[in-house]
């Protein structure tokens, strides 16, 4: 943005350090990012960057790690595990996110603060806290070291996500758009799929991204809850460093920030289609 015409000297100072500020804390996010990526390329086995390198020979570049990944069973299962429990959990969290959103929403739900404490409460409590009441109490019942008991477990942590997100689509919802259904004959179930759903899409679709992302990058729930057949890549990348520390780990990582991107890409396109559908200018 310019700056006024009318800004005196000390505004225009300021503005520049804001965002020369603004630049260096940008850097700091990013600036692990800037090392791990070309490091994956490296042909040889270090974490540090080799003179060819430095020296831009292509030589010093390799996709050896990327081929390590793609042809390793330990890591494909790692990987097919994430995706089996990410999305199975996801579709668990949107389903009933989206349902206690709509209840919470109500004028007619008695004691919204409390349910609404209670269902954001995973994301409160310490995972730790968390992951040890999940194993005790899926001990009980014999679902852990199971892929149900892994996928109940991260339902319980995405769904805080999607209520949030569902909750603030309908906070800007007009409620006289469902008076005006049930006026022309429209039952409940056909008002909800028919005006009320499409409606707040992009935010439950936001909300289930939240999710998906929130499952594939969990780690502490995992490794209480889940069973050697269960291992997700987050578990794999941890045992990795422990055990056999290979450049591997950053070839997986460089395509976990490309899949972020991607998901922080789409979300911004649901912003921007949600800003539409209200009327509102996208900013």
């Amino acid at each position: 943005m310019a700056i006024p015409s009318y800004a005196t000297r000390s505004e225009r100072i300021w503005h520049y350090v804001f965002r020369g500020l603004c630049a260096l804390i940008f850097l700091f996010l990013i600036g692990p990012l800037l090392i791990i990526i070309p490091l994956s390329f490296n042909a040889e086995p270090y974490f540090t960057f080799t003179r060819e390198m430095l020296s831009f020979d292509p030589a010093g570049y390799s996709w050896r790690w990327y081929e390590d990944f793609f042809t390793s069973s330990r890591w494909l299962n790692s990987i097919k595990n994430s995706f089996i429990i990410g999305i199975c959990s996801t579709l668990l969290a949107t389903v009933l996110g989206t349902l206690a959103a709509l209840g919470l929403s109500s004028r007619h739900m008695p004691a919204r603060g409390l349910f609404m404490a209670l269902l954001i409460s995973p994301m409160i409590v310490p995972l730790i806290i968390s992951a040890a009441a999940m194993f005790f109490f899926f001990s009980k019942i014999h679902l852990a070291q199971t892929y149900l008991g892994v996928i109940l477990a991260h339902t319980v942590l995405g769904i805080p996500f999607v209520v949030i997100t569902v909750t603030a689509t309908l906070s800007s919802f007009d409620t006289t758009l469902i008076r005006a259904a049930h006026s022309l004959g429209a039952s409940p179930q056909r008002t909800f799929f028919k005006v009320i759903l499409p409606l707040v899409t992009p935010g439950v679709v936001s909300g289930a991204l939240f999710a998906f992302i929130t499952s594939f990058d969990e780690v502490v729930v995992v490794l209480f809850v889940a069973g050697p057949g269960q291992r997700t890549m987050p578990i794999q990348m941890w045992s990795g460093i422990r055990e056999e520390i290979s450049p591997t780990i950053l070839a997986v990582a460089t395509l976990l920030v490309i899949l972020s991107i991607l998901l922080l890409t789409t979300l911004e396109l649901l912003r921007r289609r949600s800003e539409r559908l209200r009327g509102m200018t996208p900013s």
